[in-house]
C-alpha cells in the first residue's frame, strides 16, 4: 500500500473526505519480548498505541474511510508510526511532522496493567504530539468527517492541547458530530483540574464515551442514571462497566441525525446490553475498540442494542491479543453475533482468535 505523504508544513494538502477523524496522540510502544521487570527484559517487539489512532485503525479494519490528525518527530519512530497507520488503511494525509519535537514512546511490562508489579513508561513530555494547538490545526483537518473523534487524553497533553480540545468542541457552525471518549489519565493530571475539565469537554460533545470506574473517580458519579443527570447536555451517553455491561442514554438514532448544536429534550431512550464472555489476554487497547465499535455501528444507521453489541464485539477482539490493535470479525460475522436473540448472546464466550472464520465461538 502506497503510504499518503504528511503534511509539510508550508504545503496545502488535498484532504479528502472520511467518516471519522480521530485527533490525538499517536506514539511508539515497546512490548517485552517476555514477562518480568522492564530492568530484566532484554529485548521488545515494536508496535504503535494510541487511544484515538486505534479507534481509526479499528474503523478502517471494519471499512470505513477513517482518517488520523496529529503531529509526531521527523524522525525514525514518526516514519514508522505514519507507515504503519497506513498499512492499516488509515488516511494521513493531515498529519505533521515536527522537525524540533520528537514522536512519543513507551514501554510496558507483557502483564495486564491491573496486575501487581505492572510497569509502563512514557518518553512523551515535549513530544510533537504536545505541540498541537488551534494555530497549527485547523478546522478544515478536522470538519471533513461525519464525525470527529476526540478524548480526554489530548486534553491533558499541554495547554495548546487543552486549548484546541476545547475549539473542537465549542459550539459553531459547520462542527461534525463530536464523539468524546473521557479516556481519564491520572498521571497526566498533575494540578487537579481533571474533574472540571473533563466534565466540561464532555457536555460540548454530541456522543460521550466513559467508564464507570472513571466516572466515579472523576465526578463521584459511578451510577449510569446519576451520571446522565449531572450530563444531560450529549445526545448520547455510553457508560461502561466493565465486563459487566455498557449502558447508553440516547435521543437520536445515529451519528448526524442531530445537529451538533441541538440539545433536543425529548426523552431518552436507554438500552443496556451485558458484555459477552472473555478469556482476557490483556486489556490495553479495549476502551478503544469499543467506542470504534459503538461509531462503526452508529455510522451504518443501526439501532441503539445493536451499537452497543458491535463495541462489545470489537473490545472483545482487543481484549484477546496482547497489543493495542486487534483485528475485528469481518463484519457479516460480527452482524450474525449482535443479531442473536438475548439468551444467545448471554451465552457467548470469546477467546483467543475468535475473529477468525474458521473459529468456533463457545457457550457454556
Amino acid at each position: 500500500m502506497t503510504a499518503n505523504p504528511p503534511v509539510d508544513e508550508t504545503v496545502e494538502p488535498e484532504l479528502p473526505g472520511a467518516d471519522v477523524v480521530c485527533l490525538g496522540e499517536s506514539m511508539v510502544t515497546f512490548l517485552p519480548g517476555r514477562p518480568g521487570r522492564l530492568a530484566d527484559v532484554p529485548s521488545f517487539t515494536r508496535a504503535i498505541g494510541g487511544a484515538e489512532s486505534n479507534v481509526a485503525c479499528a474503523l478502517a479494519a471494519a471499512g470505513h474511510r477513517a482518517a488520523w490528525v496529529g503531529r509526531v518527530g521527523r524522525d525514525g519512530f514518526g516514519d514508522h508510526l505514519v507507515e504503519t497507520l497506513t498499512a492499516h488503511g488509515v488516511d494521513v494525509t493531515a498529519v505533521r511532522r515536527d522537525p524540533h519535537r520528537p514522536t512519543g514512546v513507551y514501554f510496558r511490562t507483557a502483564g495486564d496493567r491491573a496486575e501487581e508489579g505492572h510497569e509502563v513508561v512514557y518518553y512523551r513530555a515535549g513530544s510533537a504530539a504536545s505541540a498541537m494547538s488551534p494555530a497549527n490545526v485547523p478546522y478544515r483537518f478536522t470538519d471533513r468527517g461525519r464525525v470527529l473523534h476526540l478524548s480526554g487524553i489530548t486534553a491533558a497533553l499541554s495547554a495548546d492541547c487543552l486549548a484546541l480540545v476545547r475549539a473542537l468542541t465549542a459550539p459553531r457552525a459547520g462542527r461534525p458530530f463530536v464523539s468524546f471518549d473521557v479516556n481519564h489519565r491520572p498521571g497526566l493530571w498533575r494540578d487537579g483540574s481533571a474533574p472540571a475539565v473533563l466534565l466540561d469537554l464532555a457536555r460540548g460533545a454530541d456522543l460521550v464515551l466513559v467508564g464507570a470506574d472513571e466516572a466515579e473517580t472523576l465526578w463521584g458519579l459511578g451510577d449510569p442514571a446519576a451520571l446522565r443527570a449531572a450530563l444531560p447536555e450529549p445526545s448520547v451517553l455510553v457508560v461502561k462497566r466493565g465486563s459487566r455491561d455498557a449502558v447508553a442514554y440516547a435521543r437520536e438514532e445515529h451519528p448526524g441525525s442531530l445537529p451538533p448544536a441541538d440539545r433536543d429534550p425529548r426523552p431518552d431512550t436507554v438500552v443496556t446490553v451485558p458484555a459477552p464472555r472473555v478469556d482476557v489476554v490483556a486489556h490495553v487497547g479495549a476502551g478503544d475498540a469499543f467506542a470504534a465499535g459503538f461509531l462503526s455501528a452508529g455510522l451504518r444507521g443501526l439501532g441503539l442494542t445493536a451499537r452497543l453489541r458491535h463495541g462489545h464485539l470489537m473490545a472483545a477482539a482487543a481484549l484477546t491479543v496482547p497489543g493495542d490493535l486487534a483485528v475485528p470479525p469481518r463484519r457479516a460475522r460480527a452482524d450474525r453475533l449482535a443479531a442473536l436473540d438475548d439468551t444467545a448472546w448471554g451465552t457467548l464466550h470469546l477467546g483467543p482468535g475468535w475473529t477468525g472464520e474458521d473459529q468456533e465461538v463457545r457457550t457454556p
